[in-house]
């Protein structure tokens, strides 16, 4: 039976899930056989397993540090939001349906044994779990039925690490301030505290280290530097949206308001010569050599938001001048004809689509949810490269007579379509195969005039994503006192 020990933090975003990362792989790397849990998330970044259910990318990107398959066991409540008022519910792996934030509170409870069961199986499986919690634990109007930090450390008698982040200022009252907010009961499960995210010379926080532990009586064991590590963050706070990268080759993604799985483009930013930026103003877009517009939780929504701001005609322009436009998922739906919500799936409706592509699509209550290959078309860009990924959606997109598809999938469906300099694909994870993103590049640099830069060719992103897990582990070596964390294990509450 697994040991297990969780992962705090004393607000969003302190960096909860890449230090479970790093702990997931020094674990593995210590010969353990480990695995990360999270009972509730609430992100837009999803994934789609083997056996075709979905969970949060956190801990997906969290199995891979840790060696192994994802599976739906390691997330078994995912919330994605759809207004601001309420999200989609998905109980392992499954859309349990929409709720609203209240109604979602009132019956919360009753997923304990969903949670506890998952939790369980994990743990007959595997020497150590990594729990990450969700936010603070001292929300202290969401303390009744917490499932997803006190309560669970309490489901999984688990020891606590809190989690501080000392970039936007503040950490010695954010790390007190939760301990005061505690229960006693509670407070006695938290064994530790570490800062997060500092930069400069520690030398400097000694005297507060020292009166932070006088006043918490709980040891700092850790001041773990602001990492400049290329791993998938959970959600839309990540740092990488803010950042503007120049480059040979400039692609510029337009961020939605429901902008759902950005980590698509992971493996194209990480490519030699390659830039990816994010643009949410007309502003921001200039003139790149690639657009490309997303998934979304809410096509209908942004497609309206993106037509109110300017940008949907920015876009028309620059695809009349021959720039390359490329649409994922709900971006592919966006690039059609028209969208139709006549079911209600997002709030109902119907709206035009930016006419790029002779399609139209329709939504549906049941959503689309699998793991497909598959093979460009002859005379497409992408002739005879095979594509991977996983498509979930809610819509059935159908092609116009005439229209040219883009991919023949593996079970002989078509996938996509293909007008000019413009197509689009379902299929999540489209840039990951490197004959796939190398052939797209190529094209760009072909259509700038330039030669692309022999590094891409020899890019292994599987091996590259190998080195920043073993990078993220040599840093949580470096700056955690895993002697006192083995201690915390092995002590437990």
């Amino acid at each position: 039976m697994a040991k297990a020990i969780m992962v705090q933090g004393t607000m969003s975003n302190v960096g909860k899930s890449l230090l479970t990362a790093g702990l997931c792989r020094v674990f593995r790397q210590d010969g353990y056989h480990v695995a990360p849990f999270k009972s509730q998330n609430m992100a837009l970044n999803s994934f789609i397993t083997a056996d075709g259910l979905e969970m949060g990318r956190a801990q997906v990107v969290q199995a891979e540090a840790c060696g192994v398959e994802p599976s739906v066991l390691m997330n078994p409540i995912l919330l994605k939001p759809v207004t601001n008022m309420g999200s989609q519910v998905i109980v392992n792996g499954e859309v349990l349906g929409n709720m609203r934030a209240k109604d979602y509170f009132a019956m919360k409870r009753s997923l304990v044994p969903d949670i506890q069961k998952a939790f369980d199986t994990l743990c007959a499986r595997n020497d150590i779990l990594v729990i990450e919690g969700a936010g603070s634990p001292a929300e202290i109007n969401l303390k009744t039925d917490d499932i997803v930090n006190m309560g669970m450390a309490r489901l999984a008698k688990a020891p606590v690490l809190l989690v501080g982040d000392i970039n936007p200022g503040g950490v010695f009252a954010q790390l007190a301030g939760t301990l005061m907010l505690l229960s006693e009961q509670e407070r006695s499960m938290v064994k530790a505290t570490i800062i997060n995210k500092f930069r400069g010379d520690k030398s400097i926080l000694d005297p507060g280290l020292a009166m932070l532990e006088e006043l918490t009586g709980r040891p700092c064991i850790g001041v773990v530097p602001y990492m400049d590590i290329d791993i998938d963050d959970e959600d839309s706070l990540s740092a990488r949206l803010d950042r503007k990268t120049p480059a040979q080759v400039d692609i510029a993604v337009i961020r939605l308001p429901k902008l759902s799985n950005f980590t698509d483009f992971s493996a194209l930013d990480a490519m030699p010569g390659v830039g990816v930026r994010y643009v949410e103003r007309v502003k921001e877009l200039k003139r790149p050599d690639l657009v490309i517009l997303p998934g979304t939780k809410s096509t209908i929504a942004d497609l309206r938001w993106l037509r109110e701001s300017g940008l949907e005609a920015a876009i028309l322009r620059l695809c009349n001048e021959g720039v390359m436009i490329i649409g994922i998922c709900g971006g592919y739906q966006m690039l059609g004809q028209s969208v139709t919500d006549a079911e209600g799936s997002e709030g109902g409706g119907s709206i035009y689509g930016m006419g790029l592509l002779p399609v139209r699509t329709q939504f549906a209550a049941e959503k689309q949810r699998t793991r497909v290959s598959g093979v460009g078309l002859p005379g497409t860009l992408l002739e005879g490269a095979t594509a991977e990924g996983y498509e979930i959606h809610m819509g059935r997109t159908v092609l116009d007579p005439g229209a040219e598809p883009l991919l023949r999938l593996e079970n002989g469906a078509l996938d996509g379509c293909i007008r000019q300099n413009v197509l689009g694909s379902y299929l999540h994870g489209f840039f990951d195969r490197a004959e796939i993103r190398t052939r797209i590049v190529a094209e760009l640099c072909r259509r700038k005039g330039i030669s692309p830069d022999l590094r891409a060719a020899d890019f292994d992103y599987a091996a590259y994503r190998q080195r920043q897990y073993d990078l993220l582990a040599d840093t949580v070596r470096e700056n955690l006192d895993m002697a006192q964390v083995y201690r915390i294990l092995e002590e437990g509450i």
